[in-house]
């Protein structure tokens, strides 16, 4: 592989990881207000955050270019603030992947909140633990499964993505250039071997997160005897 092919590498890495991290950072407190709440707006919210699952890519990244766009409330905000507009920049790339990633990191975490039992809370409440302290030192650490099943989707799902990703970064090499497109590129220039190698490299990756996903998720010896 050449520089250009280890610097989409590194980008597509860094993406993916400030992706997850925010995800887990914003997720969290949504999917245990998902997973708690019993407000009627709740099934709204729930919707909010599965549309990327049923929206086609190219959706998602046309209303994402409006919103950003000189015209866009979103691009004439981050244009008063002088932060630029956020197509086809790495933030933007951030912002799309935070959005469109959102359900797999989410849904994990709401899962393993609700499958904490009400009684285990009850309990810590009894004792005098807060709010704050029955989630971090009760629900965080039994939904610890559920945690890492968030990030590992998260970024991996983030580093596959195509669509979305090349309707609002481009195809800008060591800004926005990341695996897939590169991948893309290599094709239409029938550059096969280069596309081979960075394909058989995500193949690898693919079933390293989905053997990592059943090795955390696979019941314990004493759950399985139940």
């Amino acid at each position: 592989m050449n520089a250009a092919d280890w610097a989409t590498i590194r980008l597509t890495a860094e993406l993916a990881a400030t992706t997850t991290v925010l995800l887990l950072m914003l997720g969290t407190p949504l999917a245990w207000w998902l997973a708690r709440s019993r407000s009627p707006f709740k099934p709204v919210w729930a919707s909010l955050v599965a549309m990327p699952l049923v929206l086609p890519p190219t959706v998602i990244g046309f209303y994402l270019l409006l919103l950003m766009g000189p015209q866009g409330p979103v691009g004439q905000f981050t244009d008063a603030l002088g932060w630029g507009r956020l197509p086809f920049t790495f933030a933007g790339l951030v912002v799309a992947s935070v959005l469109y990633s959102a359900p797999f990191v989410v849904q994990p975490l709401q899962q393993a909140f609700e499958a904490i039992p009400e009684r285990t809370l009850e309990a810590a409440a009894t004792l005098r633990a807060g709010p704050l302290d029955r989630f971090f030192s009760v629900a965080l650490p039994l939904a610890r499964p559920g945690v890492v099943t968030a990030a590992v989707l998260g970024f991996a799902h983030t580093v596959g993505e195509f669509g979305v990703i090349l309707m609002i970064g481009g195809n800008i090499p060591g800004e926005t250039r990341v695996l897939s497109v590169a991948i893309y590129d290599h094709v239409e220039a029938t550059e096969f071997a280069d596309a081979h190698r960075l394909a058989a490299g995500l193949v690898v990756f693919s079933m390293l997160v989905l053997v990592t996903l059943y090795i955390v998720n696979r019941p314990k010896p004493e759950e399985g005897a139940r």
